[in-house]
C-alpha cells in the first residue's frame, strides 16, 4: 500500500486503526464463529498503559509525549479527523506574538514548522513565499501561521503513524466513550462506540485522559466538576459578576470556508431560516450593536458599536478590519499563477457565533437541534453576503463567493465539529483565578504598578498566554475582554481534587469562566497535553500517583527537570 492511500486510510475511513499485533486470520476467525454461537458478541477488550477520550490537540500531544515515553496509547476520535480546534473545527491557531521562538513546548512548534514544510514540499508556492522562513500560507491576521485544516491533519498523522506501525498506539476514530466503570477513586474502563458500526469495545488502562471537546469523562467517571460562571463571592475575581450561573457558557460556532471568483455566480438558495437570522438581534447585556448579520458588531473591549470593514478580494478597508483577511487559510498571491482563483478564508466571525443555545449537558436530541440551527445562521450569513452586504462602490452582494465543502471535508461544507470554547471544568486541587493572569486585578494584589507579571507557580507545568476573551454567551452576556498576562500551567490545575487516575487535556482543567478565557486556545491546549502525557509516564516510571510528584518536592523538580529536558517550558523568561 502507498504511503499516501495508508494516510488516507487513516484521516478518512471508519471506525478503528488497530495497532497491536494482529491475531492470526484462522484464529480470529475461530474467535468469530464461537461468538455468533453464543448470540450477541462479546465486546471486544483493548488494552493499554494510557487511555486518551477525543483527539483534539490536547489528545494527540498528551499521546506523542506519553508514546515518546515508551507507553502504550489507545487514542478515540468522534469524528474522522484528529486535530480538534485545528482541524476538525476550522480554527486557524490562536497564538501569542512570540510563537515563533518561545513560549510553546519544542514539539508544538515541531508541528507549526512540519506544516509549513508541508506546503514547501507539495505546494507550487513563488519563490518569494518558497524562501520565507514564516510561511504563512492565508496571510491571515489572526495568526503568523493560518493554514488549510487537512494539511494540519496529514502532518499530525504523520506524527503518530510510525506509533501505530511499532505497536505502540491504537487509534479509534468515529469513536465515542459511552460509560465508564469505576471503583472509588479510580477509572477502571471505559466502554466506547464504533459510530459507524454501533458496535461497542472496551478500553483498559493504568491512566484514562479526558480530552474530549466537552469534558464528556467528568460526568461519565462521577468525577466534580464546574460549569458556567462562578459569582464574585465565590472566586474573588474583579470581572467576575454578583451572582453565577452554571448554564452561562459562551457561544459556540460552527465554522466554514468560503472563496471567491471574480465575475461567478455562486447564490445559494435562500436558507429555510433567512428571514429570522436576518432579522435576528441577540438579546445581550449590555446590548449588542443591531442586527448580527450586519457589519456593526460590539466591540469587544467597550462593548460600543463598531464597523468591520468586508471586501473578498482582500483590498482594505479603511481602517475597518477587513473580515475576509482575518481568518485567510489561503493567499492566491503567495502561490503559482493559476492555482487558485481567488482566496480561501474560514469564517468564524461575530456574525457566525450561535448564542441560543448551551451544548454542555445538552442531550443528543438537543445537540442536534441547536448544531443545525447553527448551519442556518451560516447559510443565512453566506447569502446575506452573496446578496446584501454592502459593496464599496454602493451596491450589494458579492455573488461570486463560493462555499468550499472540500476545506472542511463534509456534504454540507459546514465543520465536522462545532467550536466549543468552554468546557466542564474539574474540581481541582489549585485553580487559576483572575487574580494570577489578569494584568488589572494581578496588578492590584501583587501591588506591581508597573509592568505586572503572572503568578509564579512553584509546580509550573508548562507556560502560555492570550488576553482573556470571552464571547458572548448564551445566557445573553454580552463580550468580557481585557488584558492578561504570560502565564503558567500549574500542575496542581491539572489534579482532580478525588479522581487518582484521570486527567483532563483540553479545556477542563482548573479554571474558571473568567480565566477559561485565555487557558482555551491552541498552543496552551496542547501544553496541557504533553505535561499530562509526561506525567503519566513520570508516575509510572516511580510508581508514585500524580498528586504525590506534585506534593513531594523532590518527586516535582524531577519532574519538572524531566520535561524541561523535553522541550517544555516551564517559565518565561
Amino acid at each position: 500500500m502507498k504511503r499516501r492511500n495508508f494516510l488516507e486510510m487513516l484521516a478518512l475511513s471508519s471506525g478503528a486503526v488497530i495497532a497491536q499485533p494482529a491475531l492470526g486470520l484462522a484464529q480470529e476467525k475461530k474467535q468469530q464463529a464461537r461468538a455468533k454461537g453464543k448470540g450477541k458478541a462479546k465486546p471486544e477488550t483493548i488494552t493499554a498503559d494510557v487511555i486518551i477520550a477525543g483527539g483534539g490537540l490536547g489528545g494527540v500531544s498528551a499521546a506523542l509525549a506519553a508514546l515518546h515515553n515508551q507507553q502504550t496509547v489507545v487514542l478515540t476520535e468522534e469524528t474522522e479527523w484528529i486535530g480538534g480546534q485545528l482541524t476538525q473545527q476550522g480554527v486557524p491557531p490562536d497564538e501569542h506574538p512570540w510563537i515563533e521562538t518561545h513560549g510553546a513546548p519544542a514539539r508544538y512548534r515541531e508541528l507549526r514548522n512540519r506544516i509549513r514544510e508541508y506546503y514547501v514540499r507539495n505546494y507550487p508556492l513563488t519563490a518569494d513565499a518558497r524562501q520565507r522562513t514564516h510561511l504563512n500560507p492565508g496571510d491571515g491576521s489572526v495568526s503568523r501561521l493560518c493554514h488549510e485544516p487537512k494539511v494540519a491533519l496529514a502532518v499530525m498523522l504523520d506524527m503518530l503513524t510510525p506509533f501505530i506501525s511499532n505497536g505502540q498506539l491504537v487509534l479509534l476514530i468515529d469513536t465515542k466513550v459511552v460509560r465508564a466503570n469505576v471503583s472509588g477513586n479510580k477509572v477502571l474502563s471505559l466502554a466506547a462506540e464504533d459510530l459507524r458500526h454501533h458496535r461497542e469495545m472496551v478500553l483498559q488502562g493504568s491512566y484514562f485522559v479526558d480530552a474530549t471537546e466537552m469534558g464528556d469523562l467528568l460526568p461519565l467517571t462521577g468525577t466534580e466538576f464546574v460549569t458556567g460562571t462562578e459569582s464574585r463571592q465565590e472566586t474573588g475575581e474583579l470581572h467576575a459578576p454578583e451572582k453565577g450561573n452554571p448554564e452561562n457558557n459562551q457561544a459556540f460556532t460552527v465554522c466554514f470556508a468560503l472563496d471567491y471568483v471574480p465575475g461567478g455566480n455562486f447564490v445559494i438558495e435562500k436558507p429555510a431560516e433567512y428571514e429570522f437570522w436576518r432579522n435576528h438581534v441577540p438579546k445581550l447585556t449590555p446590548a449588542w450593536s443591531g442586527r448580527q448579520l450586519d457589519l456593526h458588531y460590539s466591540d469587544p473591549r467597550t462593548l460600543k458599536p463598531k464597523l468591520l470593514g468586508f471586501h473578498p478580494e482582500g483590498i482594505a478597508t479603511g481602517d475597518a478590519l477587513n473580515l475576509w483577511n482575518y481568518r485567510r487559510i489561503i493567499n492566491k498571491g503567495n502561490f503559482e499563477e493559476g492555482m487558485y482563483s481567488g482566496d480561501v478564508t474560514i469564517v468564524n466571525w461575530p456574525q457566525n457565533d450561535y448564542m441560543l443555545g448551551n451544548l454542555i449537558g445538552a442531550s443528543p436530541e438537543q445537540f442536534h437541534h441547536h448544531v443545525e440551527r447553527a448551519k442556518q445562521l451560516n447559510l443565512s450569513l453566506i447569502y446575506w453576503l452573496q446578496t446584501e452586504a454592502p459593496r464599496p462602490d454602493g451596491g450589494k452582494g458579492w455573488p461570486g463567493i463560493r462555499l468550499r465543502k472540500d476545506i472542511m471535508g463534509t456534504a454540507d461544507g459546514m465543520a465536522k465539529y462545532p467550536y466549543i470554547r468552554e468546557a466542564r471544568r474539574i474540581k481541582a486541587v489549585f485553580t487559576v483565578l483572575e487574580e494570577h493572569v489578569g494584568a488589572e486585578q494581578r496588578a492590584q494584589k501583587s501591588g506591581q504598578t508597573q509592568q505586572p507579571t503572572a503568578a509564579t507557580f512553584h509546580d509550573s507545568v508548562g507556560v502560555g498566554y492570550y488576553h482573556i476573551d470571552l464571547h458572548p454567551s448564551c445566557a445573553g452576556v454580552n463580550y468580557v475582554d481585557f488584558g492578561s498576562l504570560p502565564y503558567q500551567i500549574p500542575l496542581g490545575a491539572l489534579l482532580p481534587q478525588r479522581m487518582e487516575n484521570l486527567l483532563p487535556a483540553n479545556k477542563n482543567i482548573g479554571t474558571t469562566h473568567i480565566t477559561n478565557g485565555c487557558y482555551r486556545v491552541h498552543p496552551t491546549e496542547w501544553s496541557i497535553g504533553e505535561a499530562v502525557g509526561n506525567l503519566i509516564a513520570f508516575a509510572r516510571s516511580k510508581n508514585v500517583t500524580p498528586r504525590q510528584v506534585r506534593e513531594q518536592a523532590p518527586l516535582l523538580q524531577e519532574f519538572q527537570d524531566y520535561i524541561r529536558a523535553r522541550g517544555v517550558e516551564t517559565a518565561w523568561t
